[in-house]
């Protein structure tokens, strides 16, 4: 009797965490759909989720891009982005962890309490100082703000990730290390790295999410349209006016997620290994 109670309450619980998941999806299914329906059925309210028409204009109208530019320069560009802000965050930020982690020097504390204060500034705030700094160096209108700072160790939430991971790795290997005439240097790129694989596909997994989908930043330090990235163009296409090609617009957006959704499936595993196993010992 217990048995089937059990399994009742089990079919009734999963049955929620179903329906619920099915609700949470429903834009993203909303979005799939539409990018396949003719412009006068997307909001007509009739026909329900799914289209009765079928047609793939959207994409084709879509990617030719406007003024001469087509959307793949645009995915180019946030590629390009993306790949140079992982690259650096994943060298600088591991660099910056192993120093806080495992080196000893002056006001070690002090700096460390520093860079955590630093992760509760709101971007806003720094914004127009940041801005008047690029501006003065003349990275207006460039890819360098937008990259740059991450090849400096700029994002203090994945050095204190990567802090706690490498405080679960023994001392003991450090030492048997040095014993065999390891520098710290070496010490960091055969022992620490190696071991430190799967904080570093969460910072890459995260950091490229973050640049891909980054729309504010882009927004402020870009103008020329043969720079935008695929946030801007997409941008682009919606037109306030009401006259906005919404098949081509949201059959984009369609694209546009299909980069970070094919990364995070293939390196699931590491990614939830490396938040499972942050900062346990």
């Amino acid at each position: 009797m217990a048995t089937t109670k059990s399994t009742s309450s089990a079919f009734v619980r999963h049955g929620l965490i179903i329906l619920l998941g099915l609700a949470m999806l429903y834009p993203v299914l909303w979005l799939l759909a539409s990018s396949f329906k003719p412009n006068a059925d997307i909001f007509s309210g009739s026909g329900g989720l799914w289209p009765h028409k079928f047609t793939l204009d959207n994409y084709r109208h879509g990617w030719k891009g406007f003024q001469g530019i087509t959307f793949a320069r645009f995915f180019g560009n946030s590629a390009l982005i993306s790949v140079l802000s992982v690259l650096g965050n994943v060298l600088t930020c591991s660099l910056a962890a192993f120093a806080f982690a495992r080196l000893e020097f002056k006001m070690k504390k002090l700096w460390f309490a520093l860079m955590l204060v630093t992760i509760m500034l709101p971007y806003h705030v720094t914004l127009v100082p940041q801005y008047i700094i690029y501006s003065q160096l003349h990275w207006i209108n460039t890819y360098l703000p937008l990259f740059l700072p991450k090849w400096l160790a700029h994002d203090s939430f994945f050095i204190l990730l990567m802090v706690q991971f490498i405080r679960g790795i023994p001392r003991e290997l450090d030492e048997s290390a040095t014993i065999d005439g390891c520098s710290q240097p070496m010490l960091y790129a055969r022992i620490i790295w190696p071991l430190l694989l799967p904080a570093l596909i969460t910072t890459a997994i995260f950091t490229f999410i973050w640049s891909w989908d980054d729309f504010f930043s882009q927004m402020i330090y870009i103008s020329d349209i043969k720079l935008f990235t695929v946030q801007l163009g997409i941008r682009a296409l919606f037109d306030p006016s009401g006259s906005s090609d919404w098949g081509a617009l949201l059959a984009i957006s369609v694209l546009s997620l299909l980069p970070i959704t094919l990364i995070f499936l293939i390196f699931q595993r590491y990614f939830l290994d490396g938040i499972a196993t942050t900062g346990l010992k």
